[in-house]
């Protein structure tokens, strides 16, 4: 066997047995999920906005049906560290040493984005959203039956796409560092963003202008701070290159 083909096939070793790692901490933190959902599923049914509606089950499955979706979604919160470390520690042979303590870095930010995300959403846009549609259906005279497992539904609906969306400065910065992008393009194509985020609002939100807003709103302030977070970037590393060359 040759270096090359020595090297292809441990590299694919290397690669099987990082994913079954990952996959045994998948069931690892599915089960701790397993645990921490029912106390979780019960404080979210008496904090914010669930402490004033009544929830029901319509089908005896329902409660169940909650409860497993909350152990898998605080599984994959919990796996996900690991999960990226992973991936680091694959492409880590690959990198200069500045660029592994760099990409090292993007690790526990990528959480804590994520967590703001959740923490947001779940404080001032859901809140609002529910209230909203609550009231509308007073307005209208229908009675408001909440079930157990549509209460819940729409409140990942809400909350996890703002996990991910608050990753959007740091994937910014790290597209900038490997120059697929710069702050010049992002200030230009800035209408064009502006008109793709209506659509993730809309996409995300009920058809309901004030929630569109308040969804939007805040994803254009995040393009703004990704555009000075590139700029910041993208100025350190004309400097490191010029600092290079002298």
């Amino acid at each position: 066997m040759d270096d090359k083909q020595f090297s292809l096939t441990h590299h694919f070793n290397e690669l099987r047995m990082r994913l079954i790692f990952i996959l045994i901490m998948v069931v690892m933190t599915f089960a701790i999920g397993m645990f921490v959902a029912k106390p979780t599923m019960i404080y979210l049914q008496h904090a914010g906005i669930g402490k004033s509606i009544t929830m029901n089950a319509f089908q005896v499955t329902d409660p169940f049906q909650v409860y497993i979706q909350l152990a898998f979604v605080i599984g994959l919160i919990l796996v996900s560290p690991f999960f990226f470390y992973q991936i680091w520690a694959f492409v880590k042979p690959g990198l200069y040493e500045t660029e592994q303590r760099i990409t090292l870095f993007y690790i526990p930010v990528i959480v804590f984005l994520f967590l703001i995300g959740l923490v947001f959403s779940y404080t001032i846009v859901f809140p609002f959203t529910f209230k909203f549609m609550y009231q509308l259906n007073n307005d209208l005279k229908i009675h408001n039956t909440i079930g157990v497992l549509e209460y819940f539904h729409f409140l990942l609906q809400m909350t996890l796409p703002f996990g991910f969306l608050f990753q959007m400065p740091l994937l910014t910065m790290f597209l900038t560092r490997i120059m697929l992008i710069t702050p010049a393009l992002l200030k230009k194509s800035r209408k064009y963003a502006y008109f793709i985020m209506l659509i993730v609002a809309a996409v995300i939100a009920p058809p309901e202008l004030m929630t569109h807003l308040l969804i939007t709103c805040p994803l254009i302030v995040l393009y703004e701070i990704s555009i000075v977070i590139s700029t910041i970037t993208y100025k350190k590393m004309d400097k490191s290159e010029g600092n290079q060359l002298a």
